[in-house]
């Protein structure tokens, strides 16, 4: 494991209580495995640290958009959502300090891994706030996630793909899209789906997923990208 001294580099805090940063980093199988380890999990961080959030993020949006509040409300969904958070844990490269069971370990590619990872910097961003108040916690929400707000309007990516195809199919050749599950495969708790999108009889394109409703959207998005609708 990396020294903890390399993540507050990374987070720009010196910890004056590093408990807490490490206790952010202690995913609830850790502590199955290791029952003797003094630290508890982070989920208690976890909450925290998502009011947190939301609240840093809300204040950004509200002073800096005049924007009616469901444009907001959905800007900040983008921007806290589970995907979003788990890019940012990669981008510090998080699981050289997480702490798991052995299994979840292994487990690089589920949605699983997705939502640990999420957890953790929801947990990092409460650590931050117990150990300094909010300014800290609030200026790595900017570093970290408000910056890649910009590139979410510019794109529209808060808007939900499936939603964006069946208007965009309805505006231009008057169908109704549909969609159609190709393949499934992994175990119960790790399941993968591939999904078609079609216009009538045509396939447009396909998405792979964690769940259904998962591969629909990313067959989707493809459509749109496919179709040239997505600008």
């Amino acid at each position: 494991m990396a020294s903890f001294e390399q993540l507050e580099e990374k987070l720009n805090h010196h910890f004056a209580t590093p408990d807490l940063l490490r206790q952010a980093l202690v995913h609830r199988s850790y502590l199955n495995e290791n029952p003797d380890f003094p630290l508890g999990h982070n989920e208690r961080l976890e909450y925290l640290g998502d009011a947190v959030l939301e609240l840093v993020v809300s204040d950004h949006l509200y002073t800096h958009y005049p924007n009616p509040e469901g444009d907001l409300t959905n800007w900040r969904a983008s921007v806290v959502n589970a995907k979003s958070l788990s890019e940012v844990a990669k981008e510090i490269e998080l699981d050289e300090w997480l702490m798991m069971s052995r299994g979840e370990s292994r487990d690089k590619l589920s949605k699983a891994r997705q939502n640990i990872h999420a957890n953790a910097i929801e947990a990092i961003i409460g650590a931050l706030y117990l150990d300094a108040g909010i300014e800290p916690a609030r200026a790595f929400i900017a570093e970290h996630i408000l910056s890649k707000l910009p590139n979410i309007l510019a794109n529209e990516l808060y808007v939900d793909p499936k939603s964006k195809f069946q208007e965009m199919a309805q505006e231009v050749v008057g169908i109704t899209p549909g969609y159609k599950v190709l393949k499934e495969w992994g175990p119960d708790h790790d399941k993968h789906f591939q999904v078609g999108v079609y216009l009538g009889g045509e396939e447009i394109a396909i998405g792979e997923g964690a769940s259904k409703q998962e591969a629909q959207v990313a067959a989707a998005y493809n459509g749109l990208v496919a179709k040239g609708w997505n600008t």
